[in-house]
């Protein structure tokens, strides 16, 4: 039997035949259903995206039932154990893992296109001190595009692959720097003889040492850290990448539109709100009441359950024994033994296993950040470091595409019927209360 969805319409009584490929129907197919000729047709309603693919896309594979994810096929628990955080961007953005010589080459690439101009400094000298380390990082990579204009030329592959190498290596440079102007020290400059997150950690640390030496478990761990987030198929600040690139702007407009997305605290700050979590907590004697305050709905368990995985988060167990690496170099937090019990007590809880609520990979992250010295108001910067690599291979995916065209979804409009202009004059008095009530509820 062909791959078909035959569909009656009750209305009128017809049936439709409607192809069925890779277990989707084409939205389009469905314009064909009317009620009469001078219809506009069937349309899906789906605000949130909740059951609708926006895209075909080979780069991140994931399946939330069984708690699975891949990178171009690769069990994301290999590559964490095995590999680094260059060659992981290097596999999203080509498919395949680089050999030797290609991993030398696009290393060599990234690390010297570390450096920023002297004049984009002028732009982040401009900010306050207190500005947001996000706000700044959003800002700086949108400042990008000014400094490039070649960044037009999206499908020359040359430019496109310059572009790239700036992307990734530059993101490091301005996080650093804006966290150094967010607490008045001197900016210190990328040294070409450290590894990515060693680099990294050098830009944001370094003080009066003439020579900056990582320690080899914490740029380890920042190196699985950013492995964890590079990619995570069509999330909001993906699809937001994919959305402002389908209108043929230039990369670094569309990172920090998908970083201005990342920026919401349902997105990229979810690991800041379970620090906030176990602080409110405050002592493992007080775990047990806060659950039982949680399911009685007084407010949410954060750090865990997701929108995707049913089951433990992958990135979750990985990130868990980085913790214990981490907390070896540094010293234990006093939130980890609450964080331990809470999990303890959630997998155990027929109320959170009902409801496969199980932790996702910020419960632990904003923890491991802590411990390293990061600032909590980083904690979405350094997700935007590691993101951007994914960001830019899906966007460079969507530009191959040769059925995306701009994105424009349709709207169901429940506004006015059509009416005619009455002059001010003639008004009564019922439009301006409407208009006047509601801005008295604004902010």
């Amino acid at each position: 039997m062909a791959d078909t969805l035959t569909i009656t319409d009750n209305r009128t009584g017809r049936q439709y035949e409607v192809p069925v490929t890779d277990g989707t129907i084409k939205a389009m197919d469905l314009r064909q259903i009317k009620v009469a000729d001078g219809d506009f047709g069937l349309m899906t309603y789906d605000p949130a995206f909740m059951n609708t693919a926006s895209c075909r896309s080979a780069v991140t594979y994931i399946d939330g039932d069984r708690g699975i994810l891949e990178y171009r096929g690769y069990p994301i628990e290999q590559l964490a154990e095995q590999s680094s955080y260059l060659e992981v961007a290097y596999l999203l953005l080509n498919g395949e893992l680089p050999s030797e010589e290609e991993l030398k080459q696009w290393t060599w690439e990234i690390t010297h296109h570390t450096l920023i101009n002297e004049n984009v400094k002028k732009v982040l000298d401009g900010f306050h001190y207190n500005a947001h380390p996000m706000g700044v990082f959003i800002s700086m990579v949108s400042a990008l595009s000014t400094f490039y204009p070649d960044a037009k030329e999206i499908f020359d592959e040359q430019c496109r692959l310059k572009q790239i190498h700036r992307l990734i290596a530059k993101v490091a440079t301005i996080a650093a720097f804006a966290f150094r102007h967010r607490i008045g020290m001197p900016y210190a400059y990328p040294d070409n003889d450290l590894g990515y997150t060693g680099n990294f950690l050098n830009m944001m640390f370094k003080t009066t040492e003439l020579k900056y030496e990582p320690n080899p478990t914490l740029e380890r761990a920042l190196d699985v850290l950013f492995i964890l987030h590079a990619d995570h198929e069509q999330n909001c600040s993906t699809n937001t990448m994919r959305s402002i690139g389908s209108a043929h702007t230039d990369p670094y407009s569309a990172v920090a539109g998908a970083a201005a997305a990342l920026y919401g605290p349902l997105h990229g700050g979810a690991n800041e709100a379970v620090l906030r979590m176990l602080t409110e907590i405050g002592s493992v004697d007080h775990v047990p009441e806060y659950v039982k305050r949680v399911k009685a709905g007084e407010f949410r368990l954060m750090g865990f359950g997701h929108r995707v995985y049913k089951n433990y988060d992958p990135r979750a167990r990985i990130i868990k024994r980085v913790a214990d690496e981490v907390f070896e170099a540094t010293g234990k937090d006093p939130l980890l033994k609450i964080a331990l019990e809470l999990e303890r007590i959630a997998l155990e809880d027929d109320y959170f296993v009902q409801r496969k609520l199980y932790p996702n990979v910020d419960f632990y992250s904003g923890i491991i950040y802590r411990a390293m010295r990061f600032p909590v108001d980083m904690f979405p910067v350094l997700f935007a470091i590691a993101r951007t690599s994914g960001w830019i291979a899906q966007w460079v995916e969507m530009l191959r595409d040769p059925e995306q065209k701009i994105a424009r979804p349709r709207q169901v409009f429940t506004g006015s019927a059509r009416r005619d202009y009455v002059p001010l004059a003639q008004r009564g008095a019922q439009g301006a209360a409407k208009t006047t009530g509601a801005a008295s509820t604004g902010d």
